[in-house]
Parts: structure tokens; C-alpha cells; sequence
């Protein structure tokens, strides 16, 4: 069952969709929070997973970033990891209010960016009570060093004097400079371009995966507020809480979710699987589903009490 909702981040309405069982009758149900990548909507992969973990006895609350998607704010495309973390606050919180939810069972769940974005918001927010990520990326290192960290450092200090220079511009009554996720030459650079940009442009730009609302763009300036973002600096504090960690074998962005784990207090889990890479894990069902059963089972252990491997959730294929 899929119900559109609305709900308050600050001052802005953030539009969702809550995912709950077909076979609900009664009692609150225990539920996971699904955050989306970056220029993604709550409509591609985070609906992917939500709608398989409702299938398997959770409710799950998916939902457009604020200034993004379906969301209310201003300008549009700004990518703001602390409003992203305030943002699966306020989905918390949200869940928190309703009656066919328990409070004290909420899990969430980052896929890309938002597995550095989840990890980072519930480092404070102890109402989270199990942390798991699907092809985790740390945006700001993305930004400072590039994918695999093989960035010239001067790309990003001329980057941040442009995001100085932009905000003079708006201030003098310019309209913000939106810069492509995906460039509009993409097609010209697939020939030399690495596999996990020409599998996001399959998935954003082909039927695959494409949504109107996705991929738009993001605001330039908006990477003063990236840069300073380290996902995992602290992830330490998700302890002792649990965290689980799924990412591809043939994935470019792996590290993350490994170096992650390493840093990060007991109890973890690194999850593997086999031949899939970073963007395999949105959709493709060979591979979403092994990741949904693993989430099941984790979920199931943490938040309903089941022991691992004899949960009474079973995840839907």
C-alpha cells in the first residue's frame, strides 16, 4: 500500500510516499526511513527497496530532499548535505507522530550520497536505532578528491571561487547557476567515460530509470557546503547501534563503504555482493534482491527482535 504524505523539514514541506504492508491489520509497525541519492527522487531506487521491505512486514517512508523533487525550497538543485541530514531528522520525526508507527523501531536506509548523508544524521540522532547503506558515497570527498581521489586539487579551489562569486551574483539579483549532474555532451563522452558514469547516465537518461523530476541539476555554489562534509568522520558515534554497509564487488565507489566500516564501532557489517557494481544496486532484481534479503534479516534482528536467519519477515523477489 503506497500513501503520498507531507511532512515539515524547518520551514519547508517535504512531499513523501509511506510504504506499508498489504496484510496490516493492527499494532505499529516497525519502519524504515529511505533516503535517495543525489540527483535522485523518492520515485527510482529508494521506492525500489521501499516497496520490497513493505512487502516483507515494514513500513518504509520515502521522500524528496528539500529544494529537490516534489519538495518545497529554494533555489532549486541545492545540495546541502546538513539540510539532507536535517531532512532524515524530520522523516524521523514525522514517523515518530503517527499511530501505526512504533517510535522506538525506526531504522533508515542511504542509497549513494544519502549512505553518507544517513550514517551522518544518526550520529546525533539516537531515535535511529540501525543504520544500513546501499553503494555508500561520501559526496564531499567526491568533490574534494574525485571518484577514486585522483582529482587535481585546483579543480576544486576554482570551483570554490566560483561558489564565492555566485553568491555575490545573487546577491546583485542573479538567478542561481543550476550545473548538470549529468552533462549535456554525455552521450560524446560515453566512449572514454569510466563505467559508473556511463551506468548513471543508463540509469538517469534511458527509460531504465529516467523520472522528470530527477537528474535537473544542482546548484554550483552549492559545493562550499560540500566540501566541508566528511560522511564518516564520526561514524564512530552510530555506535552501539548497529550499522550495516552493502555494497557491489565491481563497484568504482566500494571504498567508501569499506574504509567506513573500518572506522565505524561495533556492531558493523560489511555486505558484498558478488559481481554488481555502484549503480547495479538501484534496480537490476539480480542484485536488489540479495540486498533487500540481507536488509530484511538486518532490520528484522534490530528492530523487531528476530535472530538473524529466522526473522519473520521474508524479503519479496
Amino acid at each position: 500500500m503506497k500513501t503520498s504524505v507531507t511532512f515539515p523539514s524547518g520551514d519547508l514541506a517535504l512531499a513523501g510516499i509511506l510504504f506499508t504492508p498489504d496484510t496490516h491489520i493492527d499494532g505499529r509497525l516497525p519502519a524504515v526511513v529511505i533516503s535517495h541519492p543525489g540527483g535522485g527522487v523518492k520515485e527510482q531506487s529508494p521506492s525500489v527497496y521501499a516497496e520490497r521491505l513493505a512487502g516483507a512486514g515494514f513500513a518504509a517512508l520515502v521522500f524528496d530532499a528539500a529544494c529537490q523533487g516534489e519538495s518545497e525550497g529554494e533555489p532549486r538543485g541545492l545540495e546541502n548535505p546538513f539540510q539532507r541530514a536535517e531532512d532524515i531528522k524530520s522523516a524521523v520525526t514525522y514517523l515518530t507522530t503517527r499511530d501505526d508507527i512504533d517510535p522506538d523501531r525506526i531504522g533508515a536506509l542511504g542509497i549513494c550520497a544519502s549512505g553518507g548523508y544517513v550514517p551522518y544524521a544518526a550520529q546525533t540522532d539516537h531515535r535511529i536505532k540501525s543504520v544500513a547503506t546501499v553503494s555508500a558515497v561520501d559526496l564531499g570527498s567526491v568533490f574534494r578528491e574525485g571518484l577514486g581521489r585522483t582529482q587535481d586539487p585546483a579543480i576544486l579551489q576554482a570551483l570554490l571561487d566560483q561558489a564565492g562569486a555566485l553568491r555575490t551574483a545573487e546577491a546583485r539579483g542573479a538567478a542561481p547557476r543550476l550545473e548538470a549532474w549529468i552533462p549535456d555532451n554525455a552521450e560524446e563522452l560515453l566512449e572514454t567515460a569510466g563505467r559508473q558514469f556511463r551506468e548513471t547516465f543508463e540509469f538517469y537518461c534511458t527509460p531504465r530509470g529516467h523520472h522528470p523530476r530527477a537528474n535537473q541539476g544542482w546548484i554550483l555554489r552549492s559545493i562550499d557546503l560540500i566540501a566541508p562534509y566528511d560522511s564518516y568522520a564520526m561514524i564512530r558515534l552510530v555506535s552501539p547501534r548497529p550499522l550495516l554497509m552493502i555494497a557491489g564487488s565491481e563497484a568504482e565507489s566500494g571504498y567508501f563503504s569499506r574504509e567506513a566500516v573500518e572506522k565505524a564501532a561495533e556492531p558493523k557489517e560489511l555486505f558484498v555482493i558478488d559481481g554488481a557494481t555502484h549503480i547495479d544496486l538501484y534496480d537490476k532484481d539480480e542484485y536488489v534482491t540479495p540486498a533487500v534479503a540481507k536488509l530484511t534479516e538486518f532490520f528484522g534482528e534490530h528492530l523487531v527482535g528476530s535472530p538473524p536467519g529466522r526473522s519473520h519477515f521474508n524479503a519479496r523477489s
